[in-house]
């Protein structure tokens, strides 16, 4: 008979998780495993709420499996390391993203892309070499391999810093790969969410000129005055986006809901790029003529890998890009799937697992 999540490996630990489609989350008991030799263990401070996590919960992109407990934007403090670890040593600040494994050998892998490894585990939802589902942050204590540990630089913020882990490393790494990381050239962000502002942050530390797309007017305010964006355009507005065609090095499309693509294709110059990190749950609608019509190009792009994360924090530390964040104690956190759903937030949730948490 399979063990239960809490008693199938020894190390007692406990979190919140969802056990249905229904996506309500409620305290649950877990197990981690012993610190392997390789392994990093760390006490949980805080970990982000991500778009995913809610599709997560739900099962909306049919791969989640249950009992699930979210999470990849975790930091902590290191309380236990294996034997032949070198990176970090306890008391530590560090921090794990979306990945806690790959097979470590593929092509892609040993480009330093475990992101595309085709045997990638997730932090959460994910199957560990072990068989054991993994679980992800909304909980107390991490195991994870020494090469998914992410070193959190000094005097840079755990709390606030944590959804640079997903949030981050999605928008960071596209506007490096594509050459959208160069001064002057002209990049659009979609949607000004949680990913979308963190975008903005770093498309302006590259010195791009930056301009936000969004179909609500009401976030011009924000986008200029306070992230800094030089230019907004409302995505319904015909005649705004009319007058902007043809004027985009490249886009960032951060939406995760259904939504057209051609106003956008029309935004770039010949040989522009619209690369997509929202992940809607339904196709877009692929327009041909507009591509060819240019040498346009869409493309996709999944976070990132551990050592481009790694540069993507020491960046953001450097720069001292941070997102906007809103902390919660972990009880709130049905409400703030209820308010994620509707875009209640600017821009993103933060557990404060530390203060909230207490075992049931």
């Amino acid at each position: 008979m399979a063990k239960s999540p809490e008693t199938e490996h020894p190390v007692v630990a406990y979190g919140w998780g969802a056990r249905d489609t229904s996506g309500v989350f409620s305290p649950f008991k877990i197990s981690r495993r012993a610190t392997g030799e390789n392994d990093v263990q760390f006490k949980v401070l805080y970990c982000g709420v991500c778009h995913s996590d809610l599709h997560m919960a739900k099962n909306e992109w049919g791969f989640s499996q249950y009992p699930i407990v979210p999470g990849h934007e975790i930091v902590g403090v290191v309380t236990e390391v294996g034997a032949k670890v070198k990176k970090v040593k306890v008391g530590d600040k560090v921090g794990v993203g979306c990945l806690v494994g790959s097979c470590g050998d593929c092509g892609q892998c040993n480009s330093d892309l475990e992101n595309y490894c085709p045997k990638q585990i997730l932090t959460y939802s994910g199957v560990y070499t072990d068989g054991t589902i993994t679980y992800g942050g909304y909980s107390n204590l991490m195991v994870a391999a020494e090469h998914f540990i992410i070193r959190w630089p000094e005097n840079f913020p755990l709390d606030i810093g944590a959804p640079l882990l997903c949030a981050g490393i999605t928008t960071y790494s596209p506007l490096r790969h594509f050459g959208l990381d160069k001064p002057g050239l002209s990049v659009g962000i979609v949607g000004l969410g949680g990913l979308g502002h963190v975008a903005v942050k770093f498309a302006k530390a590259f010195g791009t000129k930056v301009t936000v797309i969004s179909t609500s007017l009401s976030k011009k305010k924000e986008a200029i005055e306070k992230l800094g964006a030089d230019e907004f355009l409302v995505s319904r507005d015909p005649e705004q986006m009319q007058a902007a065609a043809g004027t985009l090095d490249g886009i960032i499309d951060t939406v995760s809901a259904v939504h057209p693509i051609v106003p956008l294709v029309s935004l770039l110059k010949p040989n522009g790029k619209l690369i997509l990190v929202g992940a809607p749950e339904k196709p877009l609608e692929l327009p041909v003529f507009p591509l060819i019509m240019g040498r346009k190009s869409i493309s996709g792009s999944a976070i990132g890998g551990l050592k481009e994360t790694q540069e993507m924090i020491d960046f953001a530390a450097k720069h001292n890009i941070l997102p906007d964040v809103e902390m919660i104690p972990i009880d709130y956190l049905n409400t703030a799937m209820d308010r994620l759903l509707k875009s209640d937030v600017k821009y993103r949730f933060v557990i404060d697992i530390e203060k909230s948490l207490k075992p049931e």
